[in-house]
């Protein structure tokens, strides 16, 4: 499994495919047999992973593996307590309620970078900054969950994916670095990649369809696999049709084709 860490600068997009007006992670990446592993927005910055192994995103994003990302946060306006409690307990969006998020105000990083262009600066609205933690992965969720409890984003970085750290990393935007597996506790419950399976149940011939229809024991005897199809059944198997009593038999001959069964 290789896995490659980027500090996706502002204004890049999450993919490989070319843009007219954005660069793209193909700017920074020329190894196509990587994908992208947890996306982040246009508008956003920090640490995304690509990897050649394809069930990883599902593996990270699914909150039941309890893989917390962690992002550092600027929003507008003296961030309250009241609001870091909200945030903490979960908050109503319109595709649901949010799990429970770890969320703390915190001073301004000195190893942050000059973002270009630069956040707005309004002299009349003071800015803060709060670092959250959530281990799911809706569409733009930080900065829906900021803006609910008012106080929306003016800058999302995310620094981390369970031990995979950014700043310990030294990455700066745009750079990219290889690291070993083995190294992080994180990936060593990813299940290993399987082969694609089709939806068949029948088995062909050197492909990598399901379970073969008809199975053995070892003493050669069919094996039973659930409920028998329709043509796996002798005559006396078959359902019958039923009827109320009243159905008369078909008495008529067969017709041949054309007029007068001619």
């Amino acid at each position: 499994m290789k896995i490659v860490i980027l500090n996706k600068p502002y204004d890049v997009l999450s993919q490989f495919r070319e843009d007219e007006k954005h660069l793209t992670v193909s700017h920074f990446i020329q190894d196509r047999t990587l994908r992208i592993a947890g996306r982040l927005d246009m508008d956003s910055e920090g640490l995304i992973f690509l990897t050649d192994h394809g069930g990883l995103n599902q593996f990270i994003t699914n909150p039941a593996n309890k893989k917390f990302k962690t992002y550092l946060v600027q929003v507008e306006g003296d961030i309250t307590e009241e609001a870091l409690e909200k945030l903490r307990k979960g908050v109503e969006l319109n595709d649901g309620l949010t799990l429970p998020a770890q969320a703390s105000k915190v001073d301004e990083p000195e190893w942050l970078w000059e973002r270009n262009p630069p956040v707005r600066f309004r002299a009349s609205v003071p800015t803060s900054w709060v670092e959250i933690q959530i281990c799911e992965g809706r569409n733009r969720q930080v900065r829906r969950m900021t803006s609910f409890v008012g106080f929306p984003t003016l800058r999302l970085i995310r620094t981390k994916i369970g031990a995979i750290d950014l700043v310990q990393l030294g990455l700066q935007p745009g750079d990219q670095k290889t690291i070993e597996p083995l190294l992080y506790p994180d990936f060593k419950d990813v299940p290993a990649e399987e082969p694609y399976r089709s939806r068949s149940y029948v088995k062909k011939p050197g492909g990598t369809g399901g379970k073969p229809m008809n199975q053995k024991k070892k003493d050669g005897t069919p094996k039973k696999t659930g409920t028998k199809r329709i043509w796996q059944m002798d005559e006396s198997e078959k359902p019958q049709r039923r009827t109320n009593g009243t159905t008369r038999p078909n008495t008529k001959a067969p017709r041949g084709r054309g007029r007068n069964g001619r």
